[in-house]
């Protein structure tokens, strides 16, 4: 009896850390997503001022920034938690997160202010991508240092969790102001809401954490004078710790990140700009493959308490290395099978001297592609969505559709014939509603989060696992934000520069597919196993 009631406490205490650290996590992520989410709108909104692709990958550009200074906050941040404490430290970047994606929801457009617009949007990325640095690693250091032996894996599962929550409670909100505004309204304003909802959330997530004490391990640690007087000199500037945040990073994280960001951001995107899926359609269809796959998060952080750590990591890499391809394709042949038919049946090729073609994406907005011919024969392909192939041959440019050779003079010409020619070979502008196979790419949706959960339900555990409670918050936070915030963050942007770039819809996955792969093998021969060492 004695021992049940000591333990009632104890259960309390630690539903309470895992509940209140998991929700304003959840918190940071729907504020970080709603913009990657939105990310065709607001390429409209801000980028109005050069052509639709380059906007688009502006736009994702943008949506990138936030991910490039994370690195950054984790250290700025991860100092901080080391020195003063694990709960002050993620008050203050959850605040910072809030008031930005509040303002977000406030700022003018291109149409209004000019190009002050994406100046500002891009300002306030990096205030969001700088608090989230110092967000997570914050929560599971917090989490991991509260759990008992034997169950780390288990509690901060809880934590991986969040940033799919974030996302499935974004696409939530998204899906539920289009529906009850309507599409016009929501492209007009109503996509606003989303972003100054979170002005709400912010505080009730607040006076959450605020119920919360400081970790154990940290009280012990100050109690005892043991705490680093420099966490980033001494976790970075020593080989011993270095060593082990290079093959954190190479062996497990970057992997996880390409993985993470291919199979639940890529996706969508894929969904929406390449097989021109209803947006509102595509939402729902990865938020009920999130709504599934989530409790898998748990199951493997469970799992790698009785297994370890590294097998399940290294499972899910290698899964999405070796079915990338195959199933984005089979995502094809369900979205919109009447494009995938088309391409079987008429594939599309530039015929073109290499030397007489420009890379598809212009950072300066000014170049229109429409002065020579295989520049204006790649632009309008790219603008229909159409994936084609290149052969080179000197003199002018042509696109062959099936049987049929269209000779690029100018744009003028080009543009009608073009779309006459893919209307005939039955490349349809849009995908049919009556035709998608919701059940197909919702289970391939599935399939894809499900690797995610695989590689990212135990990560949290490894990592806290592989550092000293002195520079734990510090060390283990910067190979996180490198991998996610540069190499999972820059995927969408960097997939799609590259579809522009060779024209075929599927070579943005060459990146997710090396750096998984790369992952594995470096994970394989030097990713040490963590399951069953002290905290302390």
């Amino acid at each position: 009896m004695n021992k049940a009631s000591a333990s009632e406490p104890s259960r309390r205490r630690d539903v309470l850390v895992i509940g209140a650290s998991s929700l304003g996590t959840v918190f940071e992520w729907y504020d970080f997503y709603l913009y990657g989410l939105l990310a065709a709108i607001i390429s409209e909104q801000f980028f109005a001022g050069v052509d639709s692709t380059s906007a688009f990958i502006f736009a994702l550009a943008a949506f990138a920034a936030g991910f490039a200074v994370r690195p950054f906050g984790a250290l700025v941040f991860g100092r901080l938690g080391d020195l003063v404490g694990r709960k002050y430290t993620f008050l203050i970047t959850m605040g910072l997160m809030g008031l930005a994606t509040f303002l977000v929801g406030l700022l003018p457009g291109y149409a209004s202010i000019g190009v002050a617009a994406p100046v500002l949007l891009v300002v306030l990325r990096l205030v969001q991508g700088l608090a989230l640095g110092g967000e997570y690693g914050g929560a599971a250091t917090y989490v991991a240092e509260h759990a008992p032996e034997g169950r780390r894996g288990l509690y901060t599962s809880f934590i991986q969790t969040t940033a799919t929550l974030g996302l499935f409670a974004a696409l939530l909100v998204v899906i539920g102001t289009r529906t009850a505004l309507g599409e016009e309204a929501f492209k007009d304003w109503g996509w606003r809401i989303p972003f100054l909802l979170s002005a709400v959330l912010l505080g009730v997530s607040l006076w959450i954490r605020l119920q919360l004490a400081e970790s154990p391990a940290f009280v012990k640690m100050k109690a005892e004078g043991t705490r680093s007087k420099a966490p980033i000199k001494e976790a970075f500037g020593r080989w011993i710790n270095l060593k082990v945040v290079l093959i954190a990073l190479f062996g497990a994280v970057a992997g996880q990140a390409v993985v993470w960001y291919a199979g639940q951001f890529y996706t969508l995107f894929f969904l929406e700009r390449v097989l021109k899926v209803d947006a509102a359609a595509a939402n729902i269809m990865v938020a009920i493959a999130l709504a599934l796959a989530t409790p898998f998060f748990v199951l493997f952080g469970w799992l790698s308490d009785r297994i370890g750590r590294k097998p399940i990591i290294l499972a899910g890499l290698a899964l999405a290395t070796l079915t990338y391809f195959p199933l984005f394709a089979a995502l094809t042949t369900a979205a919109n099978p009447a494009l995938a038919e088309a391409q079987a049946r008429a594939p599309v090729t530039v015929i073109a001297d290499p030397a007489g073609c420009s890379f598809q994406f212009d950072p300066i907005g000014k170049t229109k592609f429409d002065r020579r011919p295989c520049d204006i024969a790649k632009s309008a392909l790219a603008k229909a969505g159409v994936s084609y192939d290149n052969v080179g041959a000197a003199g002018g440019a042509a696109v062959k559709v099936g049987e049929r050779t269209i000779a690029v003079q100018s744009a003028e010409q080009f543009a009608p014939e073009l779309k006459a020619a893919l209307a005939s070979a039955g490349y349809p502008e849009k995908a049919d509603p009556a035709r998608i196979d919701r059940v197909r790419v919702t289970a391939i949706l599935f399939i894809l989060v499900l690797y995610v959960t695989m590689v990212y339900g135990p990560i949290a555990a490894l990592l806290v696992e592989l550092f000293p409670t002195r520079i734990r918050y510090t060390a283990m936070s910067l190979p996180y934000h490198i991998g996610n915030g540069w190499f999972g963050g820059f995927l969408p942007a960097t997939a799609f520069a590259i579809v522009a770039a060779r024209g075929n819809i599927y070579a943005g996955l060459w990146y997710p597919v090396a750096i998984a792969g790369i992952g594995f093998v470096i994970g394989l021969l030097l990713l040490p196993e963590t399951r069953g060492r002290r905290l302390d």
